[in-house]
């Protein structure tokens, strides 16, 4: 509820910026954010926050392994991809293409263009809003960093346009490719794959751009069309010239 306010009053000011503009402004608010938090002694400084000295159960989502975690983030996904799902074919789904696609000719048609997008902003806010308390429930402990450093929102951004931004399943089989490369960097190079991170994902962005704006979705659309059979008055008009 709290990120939903938040969004709510972040997304009122930003919303009226469009294109560059309005990623330059969210990005600042969240490097604002880290900022502060990472001064703050209330919320633990640079060195973080963890959860109170207490004995733990699993109503608290405390287990002995971290297996039951995976199937909680795999029922969480299934129900978020539905409920996505389920609003792209509702009303609010077509305006938002419409918005997408023009959003002056979405207002001629009586569309509520500010309105709609800073539902969506909030919806966005309650969605990584809930996956950051599963993320500090299996950890116990969060850090400026982690919850608001400038890699976390390039690594979104890159998710979905590697995927295909605006499709469903676009930033899942982005982040199934980006996550295991990064992962493999770490490893292998150790605290000297952190640089490489970056490298890796100004390069993922820059073939993007330059060869396949749509993602890698868009691929499976580019389907040969099969030849129209000719119709008889074709026929017949082909012979009579």
């Amino acid at each position: 509820v709290l990120s939903v306010a938040l969004a709510a009053m972040i997304g009122v000011p930003t919303l009226r910026l469009s294109g560059h503009y309005f990623s330059m402004a969210t990005i600042a608010v969240a490097e604002l954010v880290r900022v502060l938090s990472s001064t703050s002694e209330f919320l633990g400084g640079a060195q973080g926050l963890g959860g109170p000295a207490m004995p733990r159960t699993v109503f608290d989502l405390s287990f002995i392994s971290a297996m039951p975690f995976y199937y909680i983030f795999l029922a969480v996904l299934a129900f978020l991809l539905g409920l996505t799902w389920w609003m792209e074919r509702s009303r609010m789904g077509f305006y938002l293409r419409a918005i997408k696609d023009s959003e002056r000719a979405a207002r001629s048609l009586g569309v509520s263009s500010g309105r709609y997008k800073l539902y969506a902003y909030m919806l966005s806010g309650a969605f990584a809003s809930l996956a950051g308390s599963l993320y500090l429930c299996m950890f116990g402990f969060v850090d400026p960093e982690s919850g608001f450093g400038i890699l976390i929102s390039v690594k979104m951004v890159v998710m979905a346009a590697l995927g295909g931004a605006g499709q469903l399943f676009g930033p899942l089989v982005g982040a199934l490719i980006l996550v295991p490369l990064e992962e493999l960097s770490n490893s292998y190079l150790g605290g000297r794959g952190a640089g490489l991170t970056f490298v890796v994902y100004g390069a993922i962005i820059v073939i993007i751009a330059r060869f396949l704006p749509s993602g890698l979705l868009s691929l499976l659309d580019r389907r040969p069309a099969r030849p129209r059979p000719s119709t008889t008055s074709e026929v017949a008009s082909g012979h009579a010239d």
